[in-house]
């Protein structure tokens, strides 16, 4: 896998060999998707994250975080879907407004790899200008109406 694609992080304490490229980091935007093994939206999320991995290496590398595994933020960040995606830039999280209302985080399976790579786009392009909350280049408010 490409080398925007951080794989899985666990609660076992490998922490170090990623604490040594915390300087590339710096300017990176981090995407963690957060997950279970059971979950059955996370095959489909896990393989489109990791098939844009190499594209997006430049400016964002993404992570897997089993929430069973390692569940220290489900509660900071209300982790309860089956899969979550959230931003992070130089330790600050970075909110996408998608037009659901939740700008915390996206939280269905992400199957286009270009939306993707787009939204991570606009997530770096507007962190390295300060900004906290970006605008999602697609309106979403209608993508799930039951």
């Amino acid at each position: 896998v490409g080398k925007g694609w951080g794989g899985h992080l666990r609660g076992d304490g490998r922490g170090k060999k990623r604490r040594a490229h915390s300087v590339r980091l710096c300017n990176l935007v981090l995407g963690f998707f957060f997950g279970n093994q059971c979950a059955s939206l996370k095959p489909r999320s896990e393989q489109t994250l990791a098939s844009v991995a190499d594209k997006v290496k430049n400016f964002a590398v993404v992570y897997c975080v089993d929430i069973d595994e390692v569940p220290d933020f489900n509660a900071m960040y209300e982790l309860y879907d089956p899969c979550t995606v959230m931003f992070f830039f130089r330790n600050k999280h970075i909110m996408v407004d998608l037009g659901t209302g939740n700008n915390n985080k996206i939280n269905w399976a992400m199957d286009d790899k270009q939306e993707f790579m787009d939204i991570v786009e606009v997530v770096y392009a507007g962190a390295r200008k300060g900004r906290g909350l970006v605008v999602s280049p697609k309106d979403y408010s209608t993508k799930y109406r039951y």
